[in-house]
């Protein structure tokens, strides 16, 4: 965390001084603003604490309850969303409160004794070590808070517009093209509708979104006619593995997919209700808690479970949908103009619940269009850019329904089912990667390059995300992951990784510092006049080197820029490698030299050889306009 260079701070380092839109900001929701969101739930505040960093961009994200969500459905945090979490900032306090995934067990028929059930296998969480980040369980209103927070703190001084519900919208001319109809749902003002107009509106109102409905787009998939209920409980019971979670096969009927809960005492279980008729019309959602405890305990047996206390139960039918598209624009317009409304999260995809992937996948449907929308308004980047959400993230919810499909057959399925009976483990180990968050990798467009140079960074695929490695900072000899100095600031990467010459020698290290700091072809040439060398792109060096063996004074001063009024040198670019784990081994990384650049989103962008200037300006030049170009 990097503060004091606007003058010393006494107070919490996590407030930012509020500037544009955040300097006066009126209470009442405006009648125009560039960015309206509908609906705070996870891909709807990400997008919002996200766009919280442009001060310069009116965003008000509204919502129908009274206030925040006090309970959430979403539990599961796969370790993608932890390392986003880590660069809102508030990674390592949620993980302190929530509960730990370390391992999983089965249990499955006794062989001797099918009516009771026995532990048949345990396997850890994470066996190839995908993340440095652990996998949580926590309520999703918790995180939902931590954006609040993060949001109120940014410089826009963001809170969500409690009490409006979304009704429809129109889209024409002018400025603020949107036409949103919106009715207070609380309030003295309750019953009464309102306009507001906006110049793009992101529907993050869930499975049974309007928003969606409003742009014409439709949902298409298949119900598995199979029903689960869930609850979370406080519950007395000799089942050992209470504070484990547990995929639970029983001889007598039905599975159990158990899953602990932050706090010590709490517990969701997912109890397998069977086969629902195609004829049952949703009957089986009227299944009562006591008739879900009592399959419980026949599923459990021979272990009793003696529930206190229910937090929250519902019941549900597994259904697989996915829309057509993520924006307005139909395929026939894709081109010819750019969206105005986008839709994120469950107004999308839906899906089951045991793979743990719902708030997940929205959350990263929120980042991803978040920083797009505000390098679009502040001016930054073309509105093309804004058609690689769709494009994007549509092909990433195809492959979830396709995962999901997958294991939530595989739960529901008899023990006498399987051809292996190791099969459900094995899969849960096999396909880690995946519900882990780590297998997303974006084609190639206007924001990710072709993998042309892939070969000299195998360990940096290009479209996945960045893989986080230590290194140690030369300013202070702290070790620490190069990615965790990432926040969500809404800038690129780029990493430098040095050929094998010390610094202060020539090579081609000096060459590309030279050319990224003074070239009218750099993409640094595009900072507005006036902000920081590195207000736009965080340029990055890591040497080859141990840190007491760099001269951190005869580092190229691009790597070492001034900021703020009072033109301080930031000394936190220049790293060296880890010799317990050196960086350039782990990530395959070429020894003459590599540049690794990084979407705001913690993508790979690009990778090039430290001579392919002219590469990486041919790469950024579309995405800035014209206008800004010096």
């Amino acid at each position: 965390m990097q503060f004091h260079h606007h003058g010393y701070v006494s107070g919490d380092p996590r407030v930012q001084p509020a500037s544009g839109v955040g300097l006066d900001r009126p209470a009442e929701l405006p009648d125009d603003v560039d960015v309206l969101i509908v609906g705070t739930g996870p891909a709807g505040m990400l997008a919002a604490a996200q766009l919280s960093r442009f001060p310069g961009v009116t965003t008000r994200i509204v919502e129908r309850r009274p206030g925040r969500l006090v309970i959430g459905q979403a539990d599961g945090i796969q370790a993608r969303s932890v390392e986003t979490f880590q660069a809102f900032g508030f990674a390592e306090r949620i993980t302190a409160e929530a509960y730990r995934i370390t391992e999983m067990a089965f249990w499955k028929p006794d062989p001797a004794d099918h009516s009771r059930i026995a532990r048949a296998a345990r396997t850890t969480d994470d066996p190839t070590g995908i993340s440095e980040f652990p996998h949580l369980i926590v309520n999703q209103a918790r995180v939902l808070d931590y954006f609040a927070e993060y949001m109120a703190n940014a410089p826009a001084r963001m809170s969500p517009d409690y009490g409006y519900e979304f009704r429809s919208l129109e889209i024409g001319d002018g400025e603020y093209p949107v036409a949103v109809r919106l009715v207070h749902t609380s309030g003295p003002d309750e019953g009464k509708t309102r306009v507001v107009r906006a110049k793009y509106v992101v529907g993050a109102d869930g499975a049974r979104s309007k928003v969606r409905e409003s742009i014409g787009c439709t949902m298409a998939g298949d119900q598995a006619h199979h029903a689960w209920g869930v609850m979370d409980v406080l519950a007395v019971t000799d089942f050992p593995d209470i504070r484990t979670k547990c995929a639970i096969q029983s001889g007598a009927g039905g599975s159990i997919l158990l899953i602990p809960r932050e706090g010590g005492h709490l517990f969701r279980m997912y109890v397998d209700l069977g086969e629902v008729a195609p004829e049952d019309h949703g009957a089986v959602r009227s299944t009562t808690i006591e008739q879900i405890i009592s399959h419980a305990n026949t599923i459990l047996h021979p272990y009793t479970l003696d529930v206190r206390n229910v937090a929250w139960h519902s019941v549900y039918e597994v259904a697989h949908r996915l829309t057509d598209r993520f924006d307005d624009v139909l395929p026939d317009q894709r081109g010819a103009r750019t969206p105005r409304v986008f839709i994120t999260g469950d107004a999308c995809h839906t899906h089951s619940a045991k793979a743990g992937q719902g708030m997940n996948v929205s959350l990263q449907d929120g980042f991803n269009l978040g920083w797009k929308l505000g390098h679009v308004l502040e001016g930054r980047s073309p509105a093309s850019l804004l058609a690689t959400y769709s494009a994007e993230r549509q092909v990433v919810a195809k492959n979830l329904i396709d995962f999901d499909k997958e294991w939530s057959t595989m739960m529901a399925k008899k023990p006498e089912e399987f051809a292996n009976p190791s099969e459900l483990e094995d899969f849960y180990v096999s396909t880690a990667e995946f519900p882990a968050g780590f297998m997303t990798q974006y084609m190639p467009s206007m924001i990710t390059a072709e993998p042309v140079h892939q070969h000299l960074a195998a360990g940096f695929p290009i479209g996945k995300r960045f893989k986080s490695a230590p290194v140690v900072r030369v300013c202070d000899g702290n070790p620490m992951h190069l990615g965790h100095h990432a926040t969500a600031d809404g800038r690129w990467r780029i990493y430098v990784f040095a050929d094998a010459a010390a610094a202060g020698h020539a090579s081609s290290v000096s060459g590309f510092a030279e050319w990224i700091a003074n070239s009218p072809e750099s993409p640094l040439a595009a900072t507005p006049s006036g902000a920081d060398r590195d207000a736009w792109f965080d340029v990055k060096v890591i040497y080859q080197q141990d840190h007491t063996n760099i001269d951190i004074g005869a580092v190229p001063a691009a790597f070492k820029p001034s900021v703020g009024p009072f033109r301080l040198t930031d000394y936190e670019k220049v790293y060296a490698t880890d010799p317990a784990a050196d960086i350039f081994e782990l990530r395959g990384l070429d020894r003459g030299g590599v540049v690794v650049v990084v979407r705001p989103d913690q993508y790979v962008a690009n990778v090039l050889p430290l001579g392919g200037t002219a590469e990486l300006a041919a790469f950024f030049a579309p995405l800035q306009r014209p206008a800004i170009r010096q």
